[in-house]
This record gives structure tokens, sequence and C-alpha cells, in this order.
């Protein structure tokens, strides 16, 4: 299907590794020109080493002055944004029922402000080009998955809510948002690639039991489907979440 991305600025934050490095290599092969973000600059830098239309600005999305500074950089190396992913986030967290108001911070901190914090940096860029806007969120976001993180449950809901609440503003500005809510994805050094290497019995046994298509699905799945709901095929698409998860969400 042909996208019509080649020309495309795009900017994907959390790019260095897993889900966000398969988004920057999917866009990159519909010719789009990508600014690529982590907290981590060195290894962000190799990540994309040898990608002549990626760039890495380094830089914390929690913090809205640095999303600020990280925006400002794309748009001087780009001139303009056409595309953002708010791609930042981590299920990491404590157990269910141990919540401290600290980890509380530091989980709505790298699953929800990051997107709301570049979102807010970007808007005005992408009012200019009738851009779009993808979050990454999750299916915990949609429905209680048993054993996941209150925390990060709570903070991937509270972002499903804010692409839904924030696309009528944006949309009366020209710009789409849609949210991606993968279920489990499996990518090297991945909190599951860690489960199944050392459960291979009990993580096969959890995807037959919950899951439709019985596999995890695989990062280079979630950045097609980023690519497409960012292409013009999706243009009547906006404030809503797409679930891809092999069927494991049942509500």
């Amino acid at each position: 299907m042909e996208l019509n991305l080649s020309g495309k600025n795009v900017l994907v934050s959390g790019a260095s590794r897993g889900i966000g490095l398969a988004i920057v290599n999917a866009f990159v092969g519909e010719g789009c020109k990508v600014v690529c973000n982590s907290r981590d600059k060195k290894t962000l830098m190799a990540s994309i080493a040898g990608m002549d239309s990626c760039h890495g600005v380094a830089g914390d999305m929690s913090d809205p002055i640095q999303a600020k500074l990280v925006v400002s950089k794309a748009i001087e190396i780009l001139s303009t944004l056409d595309i953002v992913v708010c791609n930042v986030g981590s299920g990491t967290s404590v157990p269910p029922g141990e919540e401290s108001f600290v980890e509380w911070q530091r989980v709505f901190g790298l699953n929800f402000f990051s997107a709301t914090n570049l979102v807010e940096a970007s808007r005005e860029a992408l009012r200019e080009t009738k851009g779009v806007v993808v979050c990454i969120s999750s299916i915990c976001g949609t429905e209680v998955i048993p054993g996941a993180p209150v925390t990060y449950t709570v903070a991937k809901a509270a972002l499903n809510v804010y692409i839904k609440a924030i696309s009528r503003p944006l949309g009366d500005e020209g710009v789409r948002v849609i949210g991606v809510a993968p279920g489990n994805i499996l990518f090297e050094e991945s909190g599951w690639d860690k489960r199944f290497r050392s459960d291979p019995q009990g993580t096969s046994t959890m995807l037959e039991r919950e899951v439709s298509l019985t596999r995890f699905g695989t990062a280079e799945e979630v950045g097609d489907m980023v690519v497409w709901c960012a292409s013009e095929k999706a243009a009547f698409a906006t404030g809503t979440i797409w679930v891809l998860d092999g069927g494991q969400v049942r509500s």
C-alpha cells in the first residue's frame, strides 16, 4: 500500500531501542526524515549509526523544558514537523498494592507527562503542517490486566482519555491524534524476552490461555501500524485508540 509519507518530517521519542527504534525504521522505510529522541544519548547514537535520514537529539520528555528544547532542535534540523510519535514509557513498577506517592510520580512522568509535554511543545509546529500525533499506549490502559502494575495501568488509562479529550481542540487546528495500544510485544532485552527465557513453558501457556493468536507481537508490527495511522490512509481517524494485541483484550 502506498502511504505517501515520503519526505515527511518525523520526531519519535523513546527511539533508542525496541518499539521506538522499530517505529523509526518503519518511517525511514517510507522515505521520511526522522529525529530520534532518547534520554540516553550514547545508546541512541549507536542505535541510529549509519542511518543517513536520522538525527539523534537527547532529552527527557518527562521534563517540559527539555521537551521544548528537543522539539526546537528537531525543527532546527528538519525545518518543519509533520508527525510526532510519543513513545516514551515503561511498564516496570512496583507490584499491585505497593504503590507510593514517589512511584506514582515516576510512572506518570514516563507514561503520561512525557506525551503531554511533547504534544504541547510540538503543537504550534504541527498546526502549521496540519500534522499528526501518534501516542504509544498499552492494553493495560483499556482494561485491567491481571498482575500489571496499578501505576502503569492508571497512567496509560489517563493517556487514552487524554488522546480522546485533546482530539477536539487539536482537530480544530487541523491536527490528528491517535493512540496505538500494543499487547505483549517481544523484542531483545524486553521484559517478555527475559520472562520467556527464564520460563518458556509458563510463558507459552499464558499466550495460549490469554491471546487469541497464541503468540507475541513484534516491534515491527507496531511500527507498521504507527506509520499507517500517521498516513493519509487514516485521514478520518482521530481521538481513537487502536489495539494491537493478537486478541487479548476481552472488553
